[in-house]
């Protein structure tokens, strides 16, 4: 990035974000991949294209303190704030897309349009430890079936130093961006990248299964915004009621866990859907950023009680 001298000066970047924020507010485009709302899209999108830091903070520093929101912008930097704006408007691209770049946890995670923008609520929980409670000292095989780019692998192994983790998805296009992670963040002696179909190439036992699967139902799979609809379709659509990949998973993992073992699973906005289909299977929900009904946790007990 080249700050130019204030007589030279035609832009800020506070207000190359200001302006960036009315722009993707007039033009409607849809958060929800990394940002909730235009500000902070604009934010992120202004402060990568400039080579800044992300966190870097946009006012309200202590007196004296120099601020980025204040620095000057030459007019070429602008020219390029202008047009990646631009290409996030007219492509209805998540930005994720647009930067390479995808944070989870403060962790950074490439990402490209091979698989699914990541997201999961269920990086929070292996973050702040509520998952925690329920693992022990025999822990040590961790699935996260449905691995996308991989950032769920990557966060367990960094959360829980003594255990290995495999990575499965049925997209080969998604491993190849996972076995980027892995590689980028030094995992290749703890996470193993495999190709199954749900559970079907994968025999276990394992003491956790993460997984965020598709889930969406398909009346709001016909609602998405385009956004939505740039990632991969396999990774979103989960029929009907949005239960079908999610009934397979509960039948099979009985077999593929531990005495001990447990489910964790996101089901996002489905909490309803998955009550009508599964009315008799006593889980936990566990509370989120987003509120108690977007993940759970099933035991192999409540899985199957007749054993």
């Amino acid at each position: 990035m080249s700050i130019a001298n204030p007589p030279q000066a035609q832009n800020t970047v506070l207000g190359l974000i200001e302006q960036a924020r009315q722009q993707l507010e007039t033009a409607g485009v849809a958060f929800g991949h990394g940002t909730t709302n235009a500000f902070d899209e604009a934010a992120w999108l202004v402060l990568w294209q400039l080579g800044l830091p992300l966190d870097s903070p946009l006012g309200g520093e202590p007196e004296g303190e120099p601020s980025v929101a204040d620095q000057v912008v030459l007019p070429e930097d602008a020219a390029r704030v202008q047009a990646l704006i631009e290409r996030r408007i007219s492509s209805r691209q998540p930005a994720a897309y647009l930067t390479r770049e995808a944070w989870l946890q403060g962790v950074p995670f490439y990402v490209d349009e091979r698989a699914i923008v990541p997201r999961s609520f269920i990086a929070e929980l292996i973050a702040d430890g509520s998952i925690d409670p329920w693992l022990d000292a025999n822990t040590h095989r961790v699935l996260d079936l449905c691995t996308g780019n991989g950032s769920l692998a990557v966060l367990a192994a960094m959360a829980w130093p003594e255990i290995v983790v495999e990575g499965a998805d049925l997209s080969a296009d998604a491993l190849a961006v996972a076995r980027i992670n892995v590689d980028r963040h030094g995992l290749q002696d703890r996470i193993t990248l495999k190709t199954s179909d749900g559970l079907s190439a994968l025999p276990g036992p394992y003491d956790l299964i993460l997984c965020n699967p598709p889930y969406v139902n398909a009346q709001s799979m016909s609602e998405l915004p385009a956004e939505y609809l740039a990632e991969p379709e396999m990774a979103l659509a989960g029929g009907s009621d949005g239960m079908d990949f999610i009934r397979q998973l509960l039948r099979d993992a009985p077999d593929r866990l531990s005495e001990q073992g447990v489910l964790v699973l996101e089901i996002g906005n489905e909490r309803a859907y998955f009550e009508a289909a599964f009315p008799d299977l006593p889980v936990f929900w566990l509370e989120t950023s987003a509120g108690d009904d977007q993940v759970l946790l099933v035991t192999r007990e409540a899985l199957s009680p007749a054993d």
